[in-house]
């Protein structure tokens, strides 16, 4: 799955030289993070313009179109993790109201979809890290500061300053004893 700054997205077989699908055309908002869900049957897609899509991956059209799309932040949405079966999506961003770590059910009608936002995040949430033995949410925001939320609860149990500059990047050991993080600096 490659994801560009033109905001296309494409997939494409390992043995096969062409791609075997668009998901979305050249034009749209920059793609700013792409994952495939644990089963491999959906893949989401994040963008600059705060939307998250997620499309059935088995499409037999050249140019399907997402099952689920919508506005999870109002400025961007940096970074995502589908949760469970994929039912349950969690995504981080910027938005106005600092609500910049969101918990998303993808099973209810849109309007209704928004499960519990955090206030956290001062200039927004950069990266995001599911922790699924613990049900914790690991975010990075663009001040350094990381914050880790318990899902079952829907409350952050620590905030910690890392870095002096944006996280760019988690990482989180298999066991979950540990997780890495990587910033701008």
């Amino acid at each position: 799955l490659t994801g560009a700054q033109d905001g296309s997205v494409r997939m494409f077989e390992w043995t096969r030289p062409q791609q075997l699908v668009c998901f979305r055309q050249a034009g749209n908002a920059r793609v700013t993070r792409m994952y495939f869900n644990s089963q491999g049957n959906k893949c989401g897609v994040a963008d600059g313009e705060g939307f998250l899509s997620i499309w059935q991956v088995n499409q037999t059209t050249s140019n399907p179109k997402p099952y689920l799309s919508w506005q999870c932040h109002s400025k961007t949405t940096s970074d995502f993790a589908f949760i469970t079966s994929s039912s349950l999506v969690a995504t981080s961003g910027q938005s106005n109201d600092n609500r910049n770590v969101c918990l998303w059910d993808t099973l209810v009608s849109s309007g209704n979809s928004l499960i519990h936002a955090f206030t956290c995040h001062d200039h927004g949430a950069t990266v995001l890290q599911y922790a699924p033995k613990h049900q914790l949410l690991i975010s990075g925001g663009r001040k350094g500061y990381i914050c880790i939320f318990d899902i079952r609860q829907r409350q952050t149990l620590h905030t910690l300053q890392a870095h002096e500059s944006a996280v760019k990047a988690l990482a989180l050991d298999t066991s979950e004893d540990y997780f890495v993080t990587g910033s701008a600096e």
